[in-house]
């Protein structure tokens, strides 16, 4: 059980460390810019699922708190998203278009682990066309750079509403 004084310190801790896009609004503006410019012509649904992914892999409780609003906001079933992060165990829960590209994000997010393997590349490949692969990379890439934001300045989750900007 979790005290009221537990609950302070966590909360302390959990404080931003610094409004990022107040002190780089040039660099946050092209943040949108980027985000989207990358995600133009990728289904909204799938869209939250690979920012939801990424998210979770890099522990970045704003950017799951944002995303996971957005999906529900989308349509997208509760036991979806939970499923998530077990996708691997889940995967009656989605379509093969949808493994391809949560796939992918592993695989473009968890760079230390090695080169994105071609399997990994022909599979998403196979489900998507030129255009719209390119996009889904670019959407991937860009929802990794909003949790290295979130996550290195300790963005506070909780407050988002669907349809704020970032």
């Amino acid at each position: 059980m979790t005290t009221a004084e537990e609950t302070v310190e966590y909360a302390a801790e959990q404080a931003p460390r610094m409004p990022w896009a107040r002190h780089a609004p040039e660099v946050y503006k092209a943040m949108i810019r980027l985000d989207t410019a990358a995600t133009q012509g990728l289904e909204p649904r799938l869209l939250e699922l690979v920012k939801i992914r990424a998210s979770q892999i890099n522990h970045c409780g704003f950017c799951l708190d944002m995303h996971t609003k957005d999906a529900l906001a989308a349509g997208e079933s509760v036991e979806r998203i939970v499923q998530l992060s077990a996708w691997a165990e889940s995967r009656h829960f989605y379509t093969d278009k949808e493994l391809a590209a949560i796939e992918l994000t592993e695989a473009v997010t968890v760079l230390t682990d090695g080169f994105v393997p071609d399997a990994v590349y022909e599979k998403a490949a196979a489900h998507f066309e030129e255009a719209e692969l390119a996009q889904l990379i670019a959407a991937i890439a860009v929802i990794n750079a909003w949790n290295r934001f979130g996550v290195t300045t300790r963005m506070a989750p909780g407050h988002y509403q669907p349809g704020q900007h970032k």
